[in-house]
């Protein structure tokens, strides 16, 4: 390839990096990146279904790719065993380290944020009242607390440590209850589905009829939402009695 040639490709291949981002993956000291589609490869990176044409920018394997340098054919066969560019870019994107924009992290630990305030609000009470706290009030608190979110770290595995930085602040207390669910026949497929999503079903007993007697044990702070989606389900035809 002339040198005026291989500047030209180096030049597009600039051009291109600036509305990409890349993926980067490095094995045994040997480095290789390819450039993708910011949000499509994050949505990827999720588990999303996203075609992988949508993703890729080009079909290349880059050791530098603001440099335009491409990866031999013998070196993608000796660390990916093949020697199909397509393949080996797959192989970078599946196992290597998306580098994200500040925008997209920005977005990823804002619903994260979400996703804690609620798991906060269905499973902790205010001691005082046995009521959960306005996710409102609990956003103020992380606020206040400056706590750390992991974009990518289940929110089961981040809500012990912040529930304990917020304690400070905002009184919480994990409380469960039992609550006894009567549905007519008609509704009763459909709310299955709701009250598997709130908590662990005890007993199911489905009566000759088609209606559906269930002993359930939701978090305390959950109850509120639980009444009122099951109430539209069943448009309010639904029986909730507490246990204890």
């Amino acid at each position: 390839m002339s040198a005026d040639k291989q500047g030209e490709k180096w030049r597009s291949v600039a051009l291109m990096s600036t509305k990409f981002t890349t993926v980067r993956l490095t094995i045994n000291g040997e480095h290789f990146e390819i450039l993708v589609n910011p949000d499509n490869a994050l949505n990827y990176k999720l588990g999303r279904k996203v075609e992988l044409s949508q993703v890729i920018a080009v079909d290349e394997v880059y050791s530098d790719s603001s440099k335009g340098l491409r990866v031999s054919a013998e070196k993608l066969k000796k660390f990916f065993h093949t020697s199909d560019v397509a393949q080996a870019a797959k192989a970078v994107l599946e196992r290597g380290d998306l580098q994200m924009t500040t925008d997209q992290r920005r977005r990823l630990v804002e619903e994260k944020k979400k996703q804690i305030i609620n798991f906060i609000s269905r499973n902790f009470v205010d001691p005082k009242t046995g009521l959960p706290h306005p996710p409102m009030r609990i956003e103020q608190a992380l606020l206040q607390v400056r706590v750390s979110i992991d974009a990518f770290k289940p929110v089961e595995e981040q809500v012990k440590a912040i529930v304990d930085q917020m304690r400070a602040i905002l009184p919480m207390k994990s409380e469960k209850m039992r609550i006894m669910v009567k549905v007519p026949a008609q509704f009763a497929p459909q709310s299955m589905g709701v009250l598997k999503g709130f908590g662990e079903s005890h007993k199911e007993e489905w009566g000759a009829d088609g209606s559906l007697t269930a002993l359930l044990e939701i978090p305390a702070g959950a109850h509120a939402a639980l009444l009122e989606k099951l109430g539209a389900v069943t448009k309010g035809a639904a029986q909730v009695n507490v246990i204890r």
